[in-house]
């Protein structure tokens, strides 16, 4: 499979266009088959889109993004681009709607339009799947689409971002530009992709349980309005915490869901007058459930070991290329240290090229890894060279 990356900071839409359209087909020396695009909110994506799919008979998925990166060049308010293309792989792009009412039957209609059955001598599958984080229902979807591909395909991806404003989402498939819907880039490869997933967080309370909630507001723990166990942490840890600014606490402070294998991380949000939580995610009535810590080592060290991951899942196949993401409540967090991280997962990349965005939330369904939908975690798809 051959693997092109590209990354723009013109600001015009069409002329950012342009310019990733240009690098991709110089660095395939071929048009692409299939592009994957991740974009500021600040671009008017329509103009975007129409720029590229326009120049192009390439398939495009992508989504707006909170940050991008490629290479060695990262920022906020870019546009970053993948280039696919080669014999030895098939494309085929597809999306749903109806998250927000229908998650599940959006979920089997993605899952439906797969062409992995058909073709034998392409026997490893996998799927690109990008949706709007706003829709929520993001575990439902990564479910029920393994459901109904009887878990012969591994997942990765995340949710689209618009810099932690979590005020408009949005999801891309050719040109067109898709609220409360999910896209997808099936990959049918004779060579593995490898995924990886990983995050750097360890319970800093004891246990609690998640008595009362409704989706992602959690309402109650340990039968108390979910904001006093944030409120006794902070005192306990002799941190600050703040009902009517709670997100510098938020992003230190996180909930894990136990799954008696490890934690799934969920990042809250807001508080309500009533006490309750806003998380990014759903929080399951009744799990138990701890807050977490992470540092910036422990982050870049489970970002090394999401790609040492993947490597070992493609065998002795090399990767040519990698697509990466990770929470923009990670970005922020960390500050300038999160190039610690793109920097860790570039010495274990051993020269293999790297594209990615900051996501609100991150997908991944591989072998051995059952959770599928995730908050600051890292998450890896290698393709092989």
């Amino acid at each position: 499979m051959k693997a092109a990356t590209a990354l723009t900071s013109q600001k015009d839409s069409r002329a950012a266009g342009n310019d990733l359209l240009e690098q991709l087909r110089a660095g395939l020396g071929d048009e692409p088959s299939a592009i994957v695009l991740f974009a500021a909110p600040t671009y008017d994506h329509e103009d975007l889109l129409d720029r590229i799919v326009g120049s192009s008979r390439a398939l495009l998925v992508g989504a707006s993004s909170a940050g991008e990166f490629v290479n060695q060049r990262r920022g906020e308010g870019l546009a970053c681009a993948l280039g696919l293309a080669g014999d030895d792989a098939i494309f085929t792009a597809s999306a749903t709607s109806g998250l927000r009412e229908e998650p599940a039957a959006a979920a089997r209609k993605l899952a439906g339009q797969f062409r992995g059955l058909e073709h034998d001598s392409k026997p490893h599958r996998s799927a690109l799947v990008m949706t709007d984080a706003l829709a929520g229902h993001a575990d439902v979807l990564v479910e029920e689409m393994t459901v109904a591909t009887s878990g012969r395909y591994q997942f990765f991806g995340g949710g689209a971002g618009d810099n932690a404003q979590f005020s408009r989402t949005s999801v891309f498939l050719g040109r067109d530009v898709l609220n409360d819907a999910a896209v997808a880039l099936e990959i049918l490869s004779e060579k593995p992709l490898g995924v990886g997933v990983q995050h750097g967080w360890t319970p800093a309370s004891q246990a609690l349980r998640a008595t009362d909630s409704e989706g992602s507001r959690l309402v109650g723990i340990n039968g108390f309005p979910a904001v006093g166990a944030f409120e006794a942490h902070a005192k306990a840890t002799n941190q600050k915490f703040d009902r009517n600014d709670p997100i510098p606490f938020f992003l230190h402070n996180v909930i894990g869901i136990d799954t008696g294998a490890g934690h799934r991380i969920r990042v809250p949000l807001a508080v309500k007058e009533d006490g309750s939580v806003i998380c990014a995610a759903e929080i399951p009535r009744g799990s138990i459930i701890r807050i977490m810590k992470a540092s910036s080592s422990s982050t870049v060290g489970a970002a090394e070991a999401a790609v040492e991951s993947a490597l070992a899942a493609m065998g002795a196949h090399k990767p040519g290329a990698a697509i990466f993401f990770d929470c923009v409540a990670t970005r922020l967090r960390m500050g300038q240290a999160f190039e610690d991280e793109l920097e860790g997962v570039r010495k274990k990349l051993s020269g293999a090229q790297l594209m990615g965005c900051n996501t609100h939330g991150q997908i991944a369904r591989a072998p051995g890894q059952f959770e599928g939908f995730h908050n600051c975690t890292a998450v890896v798809c290698l393709l092989p060279s």
